[in-house]
């Protein structure tokens, strides 16, 4: 038995004695209530030896209560959540808790389910090995009509009286999946996104024990132990909403990569372009007739004169010709989240530190090693401007050209203005603009321009399906792999190339990279023990932080050492924070 206290000291467990009253309800997964240090704990139960295989268990101490009947994971899950515990460096008591519902869950009644009716026709290569030994990776790529997608890929395991896990990145988009899918199949779809504590346990203890359903829900269903489970579909599984901010830092599709084999489970990828992870595993890729995303217009910034503004002439002209045919227009820049590139204000050379090469922005030091920065290596200037600009100041521009026809996404203006977390509530479009590509495509984060591609491939998406809309695309490097990309309509060749590239430095999915951060000390060589044998940059300072960034082909002993480490930090009172496989630096 684990208890449930977040702390690498139990991630081995004790062993008690189950009296013989529990024997029926105390089964790998279940909740316990035991005697440790002096008082009463709850814990979860990882395995079962009868007396014959576990020596003196007459004298153990005796579990005193089973919390409830319905366990929160199953014995096929448990070598994921160990690995997870492992990978992402955090207590293995903190991931077994994540499989487990907000309150805890009781036996419902069954219900009885509506017939499937036919569905279109069925995907090829998501049906076509259903049956194999190995389930292995389907990628679907489609610019649109996902839910239709997903029905069609369900219908096969519904038939069998198995399940299906659908995953979305907001609740927003979990809603509308599961809206559609409740058109055809009913009371079959369990809805796991933005609800209350009590309907979110109600919802995980009728998927744990009610085979034949569809779940849906955001990122904290990859660990729901769904009865029957047989498919796990994942919608954009590179969006920032599929990883967790907080310790341990989850992906969804790295839980899912890990569950699929080891549970027998077929993956389901459903996106405009792949994830760099998903070309690693020559996963099968299918595309589903038409075009990902709308056309897509370059518009070079270096032909501009000096002081041209915010928006191009071309695009300001585009902008007042889309207002005048009552069109709407959206306008898109990126979030303050990304991180900050800059260029020199003389020669637009883009900065970046001569000793790590990272992107630094507008800082005399790099924040990821803390070298210092200089004047620009290309013709001496001093001045640096940051790529891209805040929706208050593209909003005053705005309203400069067109008046008070400018406002935020969800408004009745002509013109909207928004960041990418307001990409899934813009309705279609006329005309998309992106004021500055250049500040997503030049992050400092390793996996920028492979976002930056996605992030504009949705942008893009939200034109209406006609040949007359299009996205008009500023930037002062026309030639950049990402935008021919866009222009193409294909993700896969520049993908590809990115793909070489992770693997000539020792990047994921070819290697591994995790941010550590300890609060509460001084003392830099803290971890430099745990580090031993990895590539590391740092340590950084600030604002009371101690910041490393470890690389490596292989970070599984340093792993091991970190948790050690980690565990003694925290007993001092120290803060520490381990982001595997970060999105941003």
């Amino acid at each position: 038995m684990v208890p449930d206290i977040p702390t690498f000291a139990v991630d081995n467990g004790f062993s008690y004695r189950v009296p013989p009253a529990l024997l029926d309800q105390v089964m790998v997964g279940s909740v316990v209530r035991v005697p440790l240090a002096g008082r009463r704990v709850r814990g979860y139960v990882v395995g079962l030896k009868t007396e014959d295989e576990a020596s003196g268990a007459r004298k153990l101490r005796e579990v005193r209560s089973v919390s409830s009947t319905v366990p929160v994971f199953t014995e096929a899950m448990l070598p994921s959540l160990r690995w997870a515990a492992a990978h992402y460096v955090a207590p293995l008591a903190g991931v077994l808790a994540k499989s487990a519902p907000p309150n805890l869950p009781k036996q419902p009644v069954p219900r009885q389910l509506p017939s499937i009716p036919p569905a279109g026709s069925p995907i090829t290569r998501v049906a076509g090995s259903a049956q194999s030994e190995d389930p292995g990776i389907v990628q679907l790529l489609a610019g649109g009509g996902w839910g239709e997608l997903i029905r069609r890929c369900v219908t096969g395991p519904l038939r069998a009286g198995r399940s299906a896990l659908v995953v979305a990145p907001t609740a927003v988009e979990a809603a509308r999946l599961a809206d559609r899918l409740e058109g055809d199949l009913g009371r079959r779809v369990v809805r796991a996104a933005d609800q209350d504590n009590a309907a979110l346990t109600a919802a995980w203890s009728r998927a744990a024990t009610q085979g034949g359903l569809v779940v849906v829900g955001t990122l904290r269903v990859i660990w729901w132990p769904v009865k029957d489970l047989s498919m796990i579909c994942l919608v954009e599984e590179g969006r920032r909403g599929m990883k967790e901010r907080q310790t341990p830092t989850v992906a969804a599709g790295t839980v899912a990569r890990m569950r699929s084999p080891t549970e027998g489970l077929r993956l389901v990828l459903i996106g405009r372009a792949p994830t760099v992870d998903t070309l690693h595993e020559d996963a099968v890729i299918e595309r589903i007739r038409g075009r990902l995303w709308a056309r897509v217009e370059l518009v070079d910034r270096t032909e501009d004169p000096p002081g041209g503004g915010l928006v191009a002439e071309r695009v300001r002209v585009a902008i007042a010709s889309t207002i005048r045919r009552d069109g709407r227009v959206f306008v898109f820049t990126h979030r303050r989240g990304y991180a900050p590139a800059s260029r020199c204000v003389s020669c637009r050379s883009l900065r970046s530190c001569p000793a790590c090469g990272s992107r630094p922005g507008h800082r005399d030091t790099c924040p990821r090693c803390e070298a210092v920065l200089g004047p620009c290596p290309s013709c001496g200037g001093n001045r640096f401007e940051p790529l891209g600009a805040a929706v208050g100041r593209i909003t005053e521009t705005l309203r400069r050209l067109v008046g008070d026809g400018v406002g935020s996404v969800g408004s009745d203006r002509a013109v909207m203005v928004g960041t990418e977390r307001d990409l899934v509530e813009v309705p279609p479009v006329d005309l998309a603009v992106v004021v500055d590509a250049d500040g997503l495509v030049r992050g400092t984060n390793y996996r920028s321009t492979e976002e930056a591609l996605a992030v504009l491939a949705r942008t893009a998406s939200t034109l209406r399906r006609n040949g007359r809309c299009r996205m008009m695309l500023q930037t002062a490097d026309t030639r950049h792999p990402v935008y021919e990309a866009l222009q193409l309509g294909d993700p896969i060749p520049f993908l590809r190339d990115e793909l070489v590239a992770r693997w000539r430095f020792s990047l994921p999915p070819c290697g591994e990279v995790m941010v550590v951060e300890v609060e509460g000390t001084e003392e830099a060589a803290v971890l430099d023990a745990a580090f031993a044998g990895a590539d590391v940059y740092g340590p950084a300072r600030d604002s009371g932080r101690t910041r490393w960034i470890v690389q490596g082909r292989e970070l599984r002993e340093q792993k091991q050492r970190l948790r050690a480490a980690t565990g003694r930090l925290r007993d001092q009172g120290c803060k520490v924070r381990i982001d595997v496989d970060p999105r941003e630096f």
